[in-house]
């Protein structure tokens, strides 16, 4: 056989062992209520989104008790006929519609669902992706409900974390709140999910591999991942557990861009910084910067503008260097002084961050205030190893650290050491 249909056989034994089961990932009816409870108030008929559905148990959920109108979205076929033909015989078949589609390029316009569901399946595109990539698909007052498998222990194992490094690296939960807020979310609540809800996964999962054949094409293969995924699980199951988060789009309103190269916008930039603060430096500041190619940045100057057009806020990402390795600096944020307290900073922050992690990059540098920029993530840089030149408190200098897009790959560790800005920063 060729490697090709080899790697096919694996796979094809590797669904028939899991065709028919009630469940594809850790969960339970009760879980899944849990998690509806945290989405609040729905219309009478939600329009909802279930990514990677499976055979459907939630989406027959959402349709039966919450009288949803359900988009079920896998890329396996077999799974969606699993999923209509349960949907006939519950009576749903009206309010259950299957798509076969990637989850990580969906066929659908901009404020479509009042609810996307994902439970067990967000590790296809990985958290932040799908937190970045599924937030335009939310109507207003919308809700994002998103399994995630995390560590629960702040020692891992060596043999956990060998395990999980190479099938989807996992992260403790405050990292993912943080990614989360970041990505322009409010955390409206989490539900952990107990051992029973891996039982209802595992024990029939493990009773189709105890009875299947060995010896069918590619079977031998599938079972070895299977049952070293048992075993990880039986022996090393107290420190890694899914969570479910309920998330809902921090309400701005504000429409953000990044700035235009023409002079109306430059000058706009301009008078919103010489309007926030009480001198002209920060306005003189970016036009500096913007004139030093080594710390200018093209698409990481960002506006929010009302919807009359007017530039109301402005948020800055530069080049600066941690001993050397390359790392960005927030600065400055402003906002016209009519507009300040509306959430246009923070709509404009939130941008300019997705557009700094949409280029790859892995490290942000703010000198703030800490009761504001922890709000996206931000935590002391002190943590990672990192300090400015000069005399800060150490809370007031924090750091965020970016996942890339997908394929970008692991930048291994952060940088450590001393901050280098560009010279128009004067330090």
């Amino acid at each position: 056989m060729t490697q090709k249909s080899t790697q096919n056989a694996i796979t094809d034994a590797f669904f028939s062992l899991h065709h028919g089961l009630p469940r594809q990932g850790p969960g339970s009816d009760a879980t899944t209520r849990a998690l509806l409870a945290l989405a609040g108030e729905l219309p009478a008929r939600p329009r909802v989104l279930d990514l990677g559905c499976g055979p459907g148990r939630s989406a027959l959920l959402l349709a039966a008790e919450a009288g949803a109108e359900v988009a079920a979205v896998d890329l396996h076929e077999p799974f969606l006929a699993e999923l209509r033909a349960a949907a006939d015989a519950r009576g749903l078949a009206d309010s259950v519609h299957t798509v076969r589609a990637d989850m990580g390029e969906l066929p659908y316009a901009d404020g479509s669902f009042d609810l996307i569901w994902a439970e067990s399946s967000v590790y296809s595109i990985g958290f932040d992706t799908a937190l970045d990539a599924w937030r335009r698909l939310l109507a207003p007052g919308g809700t994002l409900v998103v399994t995630e498998c995390e560590w629960t222990t702040d020692a891992p194992s060596e043999e956990a974390r060998a395990f999980w490094d190479a099938h989807y690296p996992l992260r403790a939960p405050e990292e993912n709140t943080r990614a989360a807020l970041a990505a322009g979310y409010a955390v409206l609540g989490t539900v952990s999910q107990p051992e029973s809800d891996w039982d209802e996964y595992y024990g029939p999962l493990g009773a189709r591999a105890d009875a299947a054949d060995p010896g069918a094409p590619g079977m031998a293969e599938a079972l070895a991942a299977t049952r070293a995924e048992l075993a990880m699980r039986r022996e090393h199951g107290a420190e890694y557990g899914y969570r479910g988060y309920a998330l809902r789009p921090a309400g701005d309103g504000w429409r953000t861009r990044p700035e235009a190269a023409s002079g109306a916008d430059r000058a706009a930039v301009h008078a919103v910084n010489a309007a926030a603060f009480e001198t002209p430096a920060e306005a003189d500041l970016v036009d500096a910067l913007r004139e030093d190619p080594a710390a200018w940045l093209d698409g990481l100057s960002y506006v929010a503008e009302t919807a009359t057009g007017e530039v109301a806020a402005h948020a800055l990402i530069t080049r600066c260097h941690v001993d050397g390795a390359p790392a960005l600096c927030l600065a400055p944020v402003a906002v016209l002084p009519a507009h300040q307290g509306t959430g246009a900073g923070s709509a404009v922050v939130r941008a300019v961050l997705r557009a700094a992690r949409a280029r790859g990059e892995h490290l942000v540098l703010v000198l703030g205030h800490p009761d504001y920029y922890p709000r996206f993530g931000f935590t002391p840089a002190s943590a990672y190893g990192i300090r400015p030149s000069f005399e800060v408190p150490d809370e007031a200098m924090m750091a965020l650290a970016l996942a890339g897009p997908p394929g970008a790959g692991d930048s291994g560790p952060l940088p450590r050491g001393t901050i280098t800005y560009p010279a128009a920063f004067g330090v």
